[in-house]
């Protein structure tokens, strides 16, 4: 039933705009939905409905309207207004009207021309207003997952026919289904998801989201935490004659303390989750709007910028902690007896400036991670999207890790010398026959009894744990979504 609305129920309801509607497009819709024929439409039956309707867009539009991410739920949030878990025809009725009424602005707003059709320049433009930089190519593969008629454009019927059943009603929320998803944590620091839209908002998905990514991420990061180790003891006891390797790192580890002792300094990393997240993120939404002029949308430039104060600002307040995690990983075992026990050692032993050793090399970090890890996802993204324009609007999830994977790997990269620095810098004062050092005297001492190669010690544990990091940072996410019902 529902293939033969896109001929007949939307265009009859279309031209009706300026007179009162017929009721009649909107009573087949509804029978079709309402498979026992009770007069209401519960849950499962709009579900069941809805699959049946993503099903008539054609193979490529499936994954942007499939049930699961339509949430059913909350349709039934906006339309039940007697709040009795069902949906009655003048309840459903209202919300199409109503729902319609938003799609027609969000449709205006990127009918730039005004000639009632969306073309590919217009997609781009209107995108890129939202920060999100897309191809001619993917521009084109956008449209024609819309595109009806083979026109390459898109008219108000085919638009409103494509979202009608979806809960998305503004180009914000549209554009996320374009927009990278950052979800992904590797254990160094919490990445910032993509703006909330309005619905998540209100919804409360926004902090179910966090609540998810924060599971995943210390999951992901008590997976790798014997990685983590290595890479923080490689940096610090590289300048000693005999170097540690992996394998031996791993032995001297476990023969030091057991195998709990990889572990060793976990707790730290994950109990900075929280806090980092919540100024993290609220750091971003504060500058993105001081970086925003009249309202207007931000742009790639801006994003980057509000993302880099944003770590800024939420290392400088949680940097403490990651001076304790690395005195953790490094001490011995019974050197201390947890995190407030090191806390209290520190501040009587050091002083309060310990806190921030190696604060400087870490804000310069920032940067060159941030920036690395964006543009190579963004052209490993964009090259395979350019050269694959006609199979998928957005690559699988097999080539999102990879591009993932490959961007990580290379901040890690990019910023790993100041990475060194700053756990070099942390780790002073460790011995009482070690002397502290500035930065540029740490540098030069590096150089010279090190040579280049100095500044890279431990990458390589740091490299092998990206993958693994990344793909059970997905899994995890994925597992815990389901009970915080953000499928």
């Amino acid at each position: 039933m529902l293939r033969r609305l896109r001929g007949f129920v939307l265009p009859t309801a279309a031209c009706q705009e300026e007179e009162e509607e017929d009721t009649f497009p909107y009573e087949i819709l509804f029978q079709d939905l309402d498979r026992n024929g009770d007069g209401v439409v519960d849950i499962a039956e709009l579900r069941e409905g809805l699959k049946n309707w993503s099903s008539t867009f054609g193979m490529e539009s499936e994954k942007v309207l499939d049930p699961e991410d339509v949430a059913p739920a909350e349709i039934f949030k906006a339309g039940d207004t007697n709040a009795d878990s069902r949906l009655d025809f003048q309840e459903f009725m209202q919300y199409l009207k109503d729902h319609e009424k938003k799609m027609r602005l969000a449709f205006n707003s990127l009918d730039l021309n005004k000639d009632g059709e969306i073309e590919t320049s217009e997609i781009i433009t209107g995108l890129k207003s939202l920060g999100i930089d897309v191809s001619e190519a993917q521009a084109k593969n956008i449209l024609r997952s819309m595109d009806s008629d083979g026109t390459m454009t898109i008219d108000w019927d085919e638009w409103k026919y494509y979202f009608l059943l979806h809960p998305a009603k503004t180009i914000d929320e549209i554009a996320g289904f374009w927009k990278r998803s950052t979800v992904i944590d590797i254990g160094e620091s919490i990445a910032i998801p993509d703006d909330f839209t309005e619905h998540e908002k209100s919804s409360g998905h926004w902090w179910r989201r966090l609540v998810a990514g924060g599971i995943a991420s210390a999951i992901s990061r008590t997976c790798t935490a014997p990685f983590d180790r290595l890479r923080v003891m490689m940096q610090v006891h590289s300048s000693e004659s005999t170097r540690m390797k992996i394998i031996g790192g791993f032995e001297q580890m476990i023969k030091e303390g057991g195998i709990r002792s990889l572990w060793r300094g976990n707790g730290t990393n994950v109990f900075k989750i929280a806090p980092e997240t919540v100024i993290k993120i609220g750091a971003y939404e504060q500058y993105k709007k001081w970086l925003s002029f009249d309202g207007a949308k931000i742009g790639i430039i801006q994003r980057f910028i509000s993302g880099s104060l944003a770590g800024v600002t939420a290392q400088t307040c949680i940097y403490p902690i990651e001076v304790i995690k690395t005195r953790l990983t490094v001490g011995k075992t019974g050197q201390y007896s947890g995190i407030i026990d090191c806390g209290k050692k520190l501040l009587k032993q050091q002083g309060v400036r310990t806190f921030y050793k190696g604060y400087v090399p870490n804000m310069l970090s920032i940067v060159p991670y941030a920036g690395t890890d964006l543009t190579v996802y963004e052209l490993l993204k964009n090259y395979w999207l350019d050269h694959n324009a006609g199979s998928s609007v957005e690559p699988d999830l097999m080539i999102l890790l990879g591009c993932s994977t490959l961007s990580h790997t290379s901040g890690q990269i990019a910023s790993f010398p100041l990475t060194l620095l700053r756990t070099r810098m942390q780790a002073q004062g460790e011995s009482e026959k070690e002397k502290t050092t500035t930065m540029i005297r740490l540098i030069q001492d590096i150089y010279y009894k090190e040579g280049k190669m100095g500044f890279f010690r431990g990458l390589t544990p740091n490299i092998i744990k990206v993958l693994p990091a990344i793909v059970i940072s997905c899994v995890a996410y994925e597992l815990v979504k389901r009970p915080l019902e953000l499928t």
